[in-house]
């Protein structure tokens, strides 16, 4: 197998060709046709998160087929087009896994940070937390819904019934959930970089009633907010965006420090929460939504060994949407 390394945090990634890895009890091997980069593999890479076991193998939106199975397993078999997000063990006797809280498990394993991830020509997944997709879906575009649909969904079922909903970030979680808005019903308001007309453009395109930058009051009172850029300077704003009890909901895995808060901006019942990973409840109930709303990403290709240059475009924000590594 051919695999995308980090070595050391901070460093460029390195090819490497290894052997096959092989799947134990209750896992299967995928080979993998199409794997997301996502802002969080920006953060396994640039040492945002604690404990990153190197040497590594990033990448946890993968969608490929599967071509080996270990013992004890029958859900999934040689062929069956499968989708492997971040949340790849849990360890079920914790407290939170017996209260159906898995995405807070004490003792969890995540893909492409704990695990070898997707940034690979094969990638090890548990059969369990490896969801069947429709075996005539388009790799590359479906990749981008195993953690930014993902993660999109979660932050949007905890933002409530808003009507006027506000997304800071406009890049791959956010032109995704903007379109499952539109399909509820919901007014969308998209605020990206300042001056990033382009994005502003994009979030138009596909059905936001008003897009500007994050540093812009919009023009209605939101009923919430979701934050994907990890930047704490602009939990404040949303928090003075949003109406009375309105929810400010922080949907990524990193953000930079949070600026002291006036009271005023989180009185009259205003609600500010955090988004830890996911559940497989989340998998199986957004796979089946964005079917039904007919999302369509937008996407941008690189080869294997332009992983590099996918995460450089990432950081510097050099494209729409998703960009999705094809080995």
């Amino acid at each position: 197998m051919r695999a995308m390394v980090l070595q050391s945090v901070g460093q460029d990634l390195v090819l490497e060709e290894r052997p096959d890895p092989m799947p134990g009890p209750g896992q299967v091997r995928v080979r993998v046709e199409a794997c997301g980069v996502c802002r969080t593999d920006l953060h396994v890479v640039d040492g945002d998160l604690a404990d990153v076991r190197v040497p590594i193998v990033p990448g946890h939106e993968i969608v490929g087929r599967v071509d080996a199975v270990g013992p004890g397993v029958t859900a999934l078999v040689p062929g069956v087009r499968v989708g492997v997000p971040w949340l790849g063990h849990t360890c079920g006797g914790c407290p939170y896994c017996r209260s159906d809280r898995e995405n807070l498990c004490d003792a969890p394993i995540f893909t492409g940070y704990s695990r070898d991830g997707g940034f690979a020509s094969h990638a090890i997944a548990d059969a369990d937390y490896a969801f069947a997709l429709d075996g005539s879906a388009d790799p590359v575009a479906t990749a981008p819904l195993m953690c930014a649909g993902l993660i999109g969904w979660r932050s949007l079922v905890m933002a409530g019934p808003a009507r006027r909903i506000g997304l800071y970030g406009f890049g791959a979680a956010g032109h995704i959930l903007a379109q499952v808005c539109r399909w509820q019903g919901r007014e969308v308001y998209a605020f990206t970089r300042h001056g990033d007309l382009q994005a502003q453009e994009h979030a138009r395109a596909l059905g936001a009633c008003w897009a500007g930058g994050s540093d812009e009051v919009p023009p209605e009172r939101l009923d919430a907010a979701i934050l994907f850029a990890p930047v704490g300077d602009l939990v404040p704003l949303a928090l003075s965006a949003v109406g009375k009890g309105g929810r400010v909901v922080c949907g990524g895995i990193h953000m930079s420090d949070i600026p002291r808060i006036p009271y005023r901006l989180l009185w009259e019942e205003r609600h500010l929460l955090s988004v830890a990973n996911l559940t497989r409840r989340d998998a199986v109930e957004f796979l089946e939504i964005a079917g039904k709303a007919g999302i369509r990403t937008t996407t941008k290709a690189y080869p294997l060994e332009g992983a590099n240059a996918a995460l450089a475009d990432l950081r510097a924000g050099r494209f729409q949407g998703a960009a999705v590594l094809v080995p």
